[in-house]
């Protein structure tokens, strides 16, 4: 049997691969490939790309952004019974907000072995000392998240 976070819903490829689709937009637009959707009742109330470079602001993460689409979509900044998909592991800032949005789940492809804030680094989503915890499932797509990263840095070097 695999370990609880491994195990992940039919239905996480798909939304995992909308959230790839939207990493290579960023990449295309000369920020870091990383993109993110949220998905409530089967349905994407909130999609992203990285933009601090573009936006000048530091803190316009995938994640971040398609949190405040989510919280509009839904007119209220709790996001319960929401599943957020990341192609990368999220920083301790987007952790941070997960947790305090209250998202029900969070996927991830790849991990960020330098900034990692839910299993890299810090383990914020799921700790015992905070008054929310999401269910996480990380290494859906992984290979194809892991590449995208991979291919956009060697590009740059």
């Amino acid at each position: 049997m695999q370990p609880p976070s491994l195990i992940s819903d039919p239905s996480d490829e798909r939304w995992m691969r909308e959230a790839l689709t939207l990493a290579r937009q960023a990449g295309a637009a000369g920020e870091v490939p990383v993109g993110a959707v949220i998905v409530f009742d089967d349905r994407i109330i909130g999609a992203a790309f990285n933009q601090p470079v573009s936006s000048g602001d530091p803190t316009a993460h995938a994640e971040i952004l398609a949190l405040r689409q989510a919280a509009a979509a839904l007119a209220n900044y709790r996001l319960e019974d929401t599943t957020l998909y990341s192609t990368l592991e999220p920083c301790v800032m987007c952790a941070g907000a997960l947790v305090h949005a209250r998202v029900r789940r969070l996927v991830f492809g790849a991990r960020d072995l330098r900034f990692g804030g839910v299993r890299s680094k810090f383990r914020l989503c799921d700790s015992d000392i905070l008054n929310h915890r999401c269910d996480i499932t990380e290494g859906v797509l992984a290979a194809d998240c892991v590449q995208l990263l991979e291919d956009f840095f060697r590009a740059r070097r």
